[in-house]
């Protein structure tokens, strides 16, 4: 082994050691790395690429998918050839290791760390406990009066959410005006753009993401328009450092609530709707099912529409992608995997326990 290559494996596993020691104690991550050396690194990623109209990330990801079919082909090739021997099985092994080693190190210092810090709930200082159905119930009925009186307004802009630019532009807005009660969510240097594989996001099921070996937030512009807007929130939740599903679920409900945009507040409202009334429906039907009964026939044709277009592209690989990611998300101290996304409900109702509902 070059002498090159032994000090990157001395520097890559001395810094995994210290990335996982650190990320045992979230006030130390939320000071030093969340609050102190993560602002700056993103900050660094969205001047380099944030001008960039398109997602360079997005064709990393490319790259290296066409990489691993390659290396597959080579692969097979090889097997046939039967000129897969000890030798070459060792070297295999010790590159994957060594890759995945240079991954695990510069996904934890670019963003993955966030995963341990002490969130935005503590920011707030608000404390998220088991909740009632009782309060579930108020809740959802709340969101179903805010659903319904922003459906009419919302149909007047919702078209402009066909440009992007707009989109992103009025996502910036909402971030700009809830900073001003929430400094820290004040964002700088802009980077969300269109996925690149938006109809393939179609197939799996996803309608964002962030990625964080290149600081972008990608959306999936070709969803239903009244799903964008608070998913480019989401996304930019992500990049404010919120890496936990529900802590980018809470930073995108601060900011689009602050938007002056009808279609930001309904697309708010619809999905915690969803969150709220998947949570009701679990714990007691007839509540569900009456409450569901109050939507404006608009708002239950919207729903209607997203099941359609999701049916279009069912498929059998999408469970497989979602069960794969929700395995990512316990590993990434979500335990519950997918319903992390849900438990945004709590938190919203620890929120509106301390400041009303009316801020709701």
């Amino acid at each position: 082994m070059a002498l090159k290559r032994k000090i990157g494996w001395i520097v890559l596993l001395a810094l995994a050691i210290v990335i996982k020691v650190i990320s045992l104690f979230p006030a130390f991550v939320e000071k030093y790395y969340s609050l102190g050396f993560y602002p700056f690194i993103s900050r660094i990623q969205r001047l380099l690429l944030g001008w960039i109209p398109f997602s360079i990330g997005d064709i990393f990801y490319g790259v290296i998918a066409l990489y691993l079919v390659v290396m597959f082909v080579r692969f097979i090739r090889s097997a046939f050839r039967k000129e897969l021997t000890r030798k070459y099985f060792y070297k295999l092994v010790l590159d994957f290791v060594y890759a995945w080693l240079v991954v695990y190190v510069y996904f934890n210092l670019a963003w993955g760390l966030n995963y341990n810090r002490l969130g935005i709930t503590d920011q707030l200082q608000i404390e998220v406990k088991k909740y009632s159905t009782e309060d579930l119930t108020t809740l959802t009925d709340t969101i179903i009066h805010r659903l319904n009186g922003t459906y009419n307004a919302s149909l007047q802009t919702r078209n402009d959410m066909h440009k992007k630019r707009t989109l992103f532009k009025r996502a910036f807005e909402a971030y700009d005006a809830t900073s001003k009660d929430y400094p820290f969510l004040t964002y700088k240097t802009k980077s969300v753009k269109p996925s690149i594989y938006s109809y393939f996001g179609d197939y799996f099921g996803f309608t964002g993401y962030y990625n964080p070996f290149s600081g972008e937030a990608q959306v999936n512009t070709t969803v239903p328009l009244f799903v964008q807007p608070f998913t480019t929130c989401h996304e930019m939740g992500h990049q404010m450092g919120y890496a936990k599903e529900n802590e980018a679920n809470f930073a995108g409900f601060l900011s689009a609530k602050a938007s002056s945009d009808s279609a930001f507040l309904y697309s708010l409202y619809f999905d915690l709707y969803s969150y709220c009334m998947r949570d009701l429906l679990r714990r007691d039907t007839v509540i569900g099912n009456r409450l569901k009964k109050e939507l404006l026939p608009g708002v239950k044709n919207d729903f209607l529409e997203l099941r359609k277009f999701y049916a279009q592209y069912a498929n059998p690989f999408e469970p497989l992608i979602t069960k794969m990611y929700g395995q990512y998300l316990k590993a990434n101290e979500q335990p519950v995997g997918m319903m992390s996304y849900n438990e945004v409900v709590g938190m919203i109702i620890a929120y509106t326990k301390k400041y009303g509902m009316q801020a709701l």
